[in-house]
C-alpha cells in the first residue's frame, strides 16, 4: 500500500522462516510488502549483514518484527524505524545468552535455560520435539503445533555465546510483547528486557503468539507500520 512502511520478520534460534507462513500469508493479503531473512546456520555477525542489507535496500527505514533470538540480531541493526519484540533476547552491547544464563541462575539460584537441548558431537543443538512443544507452542492448536516442532533444526553451540555489537534499541522506539506463560524465557529475563523498550504490552500467550495469536500480531504490525 502506498506510503506503508516494509517488515522485515526475523525468526529465532533452531527455527526457520517457514515458521512464519501464517502470518506472512494474512500480511501480505493485507498488502503488507516483507521479507524474512533465513538466519540459520549463520553466526550473529553474518546474519545482522544479511538483514542489514534489507535494511538499506528498504525505500524508507522498515519496521523489524524479532522473535525469541531473533531479538538479538534486530538490536544489532541500524536505520529501522521500529523494533516489535515477541518474546525476545534483547541484548545490550556485549551481553550474551551465556551471559544472561549465568546471572539469572547467579541471582534466582534456578536454572535459567528452561528448554531441554541435546548436543552432538559436531557442537549442533537441538531441541528436543516433546520439549520444544511444550516450551514453545504450549498454547497452539495441536495442528499448528505439530508443524511448527516438524520444522524446527539444529544451531550452533556458539549462539549461546554471540553478543551484539550495537544495541539499536536505545535510540530507536521498540515494543516489547511479553508472554505471560512464556516457558522459554524466565520471568526474571522478561522483566529485564521489557524494561529496555519504549512500549510493553502483555499478551496471554505461550512462547509463540505468531503462531497461536496471529490476528493480534497483525494488528501490532499495522500500528507501526
Amino acid at each position: 500500500m502506498p506510503g506503508m512502511r516494509s517488515l522485515i520478520m526475523l525468526h529465532g534460534a533452531w527455527h526457520q522462516p517457514a515458521h512464519f507462513d501464517d502470518l506472512a500469508g494474512r500480511l501480505r493479503r493485507q498488502g503488507v510488502e516483507l521479507t524474512a531473512p533465513d538466519l540459520g546456520g549463520r553466526s550473529l555477525a553474518e546474519g545482522t549483514a544479511l538483514v542489514q542489507g534489507a535494511v538499506d535496500r528498504a525505500a524508507e527505514p522498515p519496521v523489524v518484527l524479532a522473535h525469541s533470538l531473533g531479538a538479538v540480531t534486530a538490536t544489532g541493526l541500524r536505520g529501522v524505524a521500529h523494533l516489535l519484540f515477541l518474546a525476545g533476547f534483547v541484548f545490550d552491547e556485549g551481553e550474551s545468552p551465556q551471559d544472561w544464563i549465568a546471572r539469572v541462575a547467579e541471582q534466582t539460584g534456578r536454572p535459567a535455560a528452561p528448554l531441554p537441548l541435546e548436543v552432538d558431537d559436531d557442537g549442533l543443538t537441538r531441541l528436543d520435539p516433546a520439549g520444544a512443544r511444550e516450551g514453545l507452542f504450549a498454547d497452539c492448536d495441536d495442528d499448528v503445533a505439530d508443524r511448527a516442532v516438524g520444522l524446527l533444526r539444529p544451531e550452533p553451540g556458539a549462539i549461546f555465546a554471540a553478543a551484539p555489537a550495537h544495541a539499536a534499541w536505545r535510540d530507536v522506539p521498540s515494543t516489547y510483547v511479553a508472554a505471560r506463560d512464556d516457558r522459554a524465557i524466565v520471568p526474571e529475563m522478561v522483566a529485564a528486557f521489557a524494561a529496555r523498550c519504549t512500549t510493553t504490552v502483555t499478551w496471554p500467550t505461550s512462547h509463540s503468539a505468531y503462531l497461536s495469536r496471529p490476528d493480534d500480531v497483525v494488528a501490532l504490525v499495522h500500528g507501526h507500520l
